[in-house]
């Protein structure tokens, strides 16, 4: 694993796992949509370098042959109309789904009691990756479905109170729900990254978000001036840091680490959600939601490094 690559995965984790708390602060002031919207603009606009650099190759696609050394196959070659299908296609699934997965997140923070619990839930999707597979006819070993039956149970301590039965508040609900989508997204991620640039891929996304954040903030919530004004930091964070930056670091340091050590990285934004609930909101975890917790930071971590134990073929 190479440290540089590592490095930089470790601090867009630390970028991601903030950004619940500017999330949930920003909420303080403007609507889901608004926060949402805005926020994909600001990272498309950090990006826009980016794309300037990568100009020469920013439209290159291919049929997702590639060489062992992670190059282009040279003989895997598509006409003009079938690139076309794929750029368009591609950009707008991922970022429609994207902005799905943003805007179910935005608003389940909205509803739910802790940043850190939010940032559990969402690193569901580490354990929901592999089970996708399935579909894939990439049938997943037995340890993954250990891990799903152990991140099943630390989800209902986490999420459902001493006494209630099975009940689950709205936001948890939504998050559960996000967790999903971003599954999906990775999914769609995995299979078009191969073919298309993938800064143009993280571009592309936040676009079509703040394309239908915008839309959203302006028949639902339309905030004024003062109101952005108030929200405008935790904005410039989530927007700048964690979208701009964040996708960036995140292209950028899985071109060192292989895709199943670079998601065990990245998903320690859950760690970071916390701490940053905890430092910044003043917030606490019962000893249950606690025990929670544990239980599904240890079935992601074991899923990631030891999911292909038991494994057939």
């Amino acid at each position: 694993m190479n440290t540089v690559g590592s490095l930089l995965l470790f601090i867009t984790a630390l970028i991601w796992g903030f950004a619940f708390v500017a999330q949930s602060k920003g909420m303080e002031s403007v609507g889901p949509f608004t926060f949402t919207g805005i926020r994909s603009v600001i990272g498309a606009v950090t990006l826009i370098p980016w794309l300037i650099l990568n100009r020469k190759t920013l439209f290159k696609v291919t049929d997702g042959g590639t060489e062992p050394n992670g190059n282009d196959n040279p003989s895997v070659i598509i006409n003009r109309a079938k690139k076309s299908k794929i750029l368009i296609i591609g950009t707008l699934v991922i970022g429609f789904v994207f902005f799905l997965a943003s805007i179910s997140q935005q608003i389940g923070i909205l509803f739910t009691d802790n940043v850190g619990k939010a940032g559990f839930i969402t690193a569901l999707y580490i354990v929901l990756v592999p089970l996708a597979g399935i579909f894939l006819k990439k049938k997943p070993g037995w340890v993954v479905y250990l891990c799903v039956v152990a991140a099943t149970i630390g989800l209902y301590l986490l999420c459902i109170p001493k006494g209630s039965g099975f009940s689950l508040k709205k936001g948890d609900l939504l998050l559960i729900l996000c967790a999903f989508l971003f599954t999906a997204q990775i999914m769609l991620i995995d299979y078009y990254s191969v073919r298309m640039n993938g800064i143009l891929i993280a571009f592309a996304q936040l676009v079509v978000a703040g394309f239908f954040g915008l839309i959203g903030m302006f028949f639902w919530e339309k905030p004024t001036i003062r109101e952005i004004y108030d929200a405008l930091l935790p904005i410039l964070y989530a927007g700048v840091l964690s979208s701009g930056v964040g996708y960036t670091l995140q292209i950028l340091g899985q071109k060192y680490v292989e895709p199943t050590k670079a998601s065990l990285i990245m998903c320690l934004e859950s760690v970071f959600s916390v701490l940053g609930g905890w430092l910044i909101l003043h917030q606490k975890l019962t000893l249950r939601e606690g025990i929670g917790c544990i239980i599904m930071f240890a079935a992601i971590i074991v899923c990631q490094v030891f999911g292909n134990a038991g494994k057939k073929g």
